[in-house]
């Protein structure tokens, strides 16, 4: 029995010695270890620095107009008649007073020449009325009636000629013409639209809705963006705010005066930039300095620790719209501080970073 026990307490023995034995190395390796990271210098990583420049920012809201054309009408015929002649060539551009449509007018030129007779004999009875008047042959009430004979007679050729004249459309402006189907020969009742005429002038209008809030804040002569697909924004001018809000909507529409002869074909869809509210001041940085996470926006402001070496430090940012190559930031950010530029996307918080020089071509890679 007590033999039993010796081998236990000697097996025991051997196990709590194995153990002190490793864990002693363990702790040994682990301190050679601390001493090595120690001896080692922090990681540094290499970023381009940019300064946050002061600017006057304007908030601005984004609606979508539509162009319109200073003039711009459908070409209806007044009166019933078979077409003639036709000059309605779509998309052509024609002068002001140039006939486009002119119906059969045969049947009123005939009752003109019937009236032009009738004239030349009233004036000529009238005349010898006037004559027997002087001489006192006939009473004053005979030369009221020649008169009145020729003046019905002149009021009649006036009629005719004028419903000749509404039987022949010309253009009330120079427009281009739009899409028409309108041959000689065809019959047209009165009010058929022919084709419609879009003014070509050296301006154009754009309509387009805000919100009844945006649109309080708006006065005519404000300046605007009109932005297409292509190109650069086109400067405009608000010319009208309607009056009157839309009930069911809660917008009110707007009208900008766009000049020059590049503006957009009338009907096309254009984005419209609006400013809303007043001046306001803040920052500009560039693009690449911007990062963007779960929790918003957020930029790398570099400062010096007490040490004196620059550290990257994660700063929530507000940031606004793009300005060319920069970003207007509004909130979290001051005039002055630097912030890390091309590289930032390597930083961390409180990371050791050295400033180097950023290149065109790596500024051109990091957007």
């Amino acid at each position: 029995m007590r033999y039993r026990w010796l081998r236990s307490s000697l097996l025991l023995a051997a196990v709590v010695g194995t153990g002190l034995v490793l864990a002693a190395w363990k702790l040994a390796s682990i301190q050679a270890s601390d001493a090595g990271l120690a001896s080692q210098p922090e990681p540094m990583e290499s970023v381009a620095v940019a300064v946050a420049k002061p600017v006057e920012h304007r908030p601005t809201t984004t609606a979508i107009g539509t162009v319109v054309a200073l003039r711009s009408i459908s070409l209806r015929n007044e009166l019933a008649g078979t077409v003639s002649q036709v000059a309605l060539a779509p998309g052509a551009i024609v002068e002001a007073g140039k006939v486009l449509v002119a119906l059969d007018v045969s049947v009123e030129e005939a009752e003109l020449n019937a009236l032009q007779a009738q004239a030349t004999l009233a004036e000529s009875l009238l005349a010898r009325t006037e004559r027997a008047n002087q001489s006192g042959s006939i009473a004053e009430s005979e030369l009221d009636r020649a008169r009145s004979e020729r003046d019905v007679a002149l009021a009649q050729i006036a009629r005719t000629r004028a419903i000749i004249e509404r039987k022949t459309l010309r253009a009330p402006f120079r427009a281009r013409v739009g899409m028409a189907d309108v041959h000689p020969g065809q019959y047209l009742d009165a009010g058929t639209v022919l084709t419609t005429l879009q003014g070509v002038d050296e301006a154009a209008h754009v309509d387009f809705s805000v919100a009844q809030q945006v649109a309080a804040e708006l006065r005519v002569g404000d300046a605007l963006e009109i932005s297409i697909d292509v190109g650069a924004p086109i400067a405009a001018r608000i010319v009208a705010v309607d009056a009157r809000i839309d009930p069911a909507t809660r917008n009110a529409v707007v009208r900008a005066r766009i000049e020059g002869a590049h503006a957009p074909e009338p009907g096309s869809s254009v984005r419209v930039r609006i400013p809303v509210g007043p001046l306001r001041e803040a920052v500009s940085i560039p693009v690449n300095a911007l990062r963007k996470g779960p929790e918003g926006d957020h930029v790398y402001v570099i400062e010096a620790d007490k040490d004196g070496r620059p550290r990257a430090h994660a700063r929530p940012v507000e940031s606004g719209p793009m300005i060319g190559d920069e970003i207007v930031v509004q909130e979290g950010l001051s005039a002055g501080e630097q912030v890390a530029a091309s590289g930032s996307f390597k930083l961390r918080e409180a990371a050791l970073v050295a400033i180097a020089e950023e290149s065109a071509t790596d500024a051109s890679q990091t957007k």
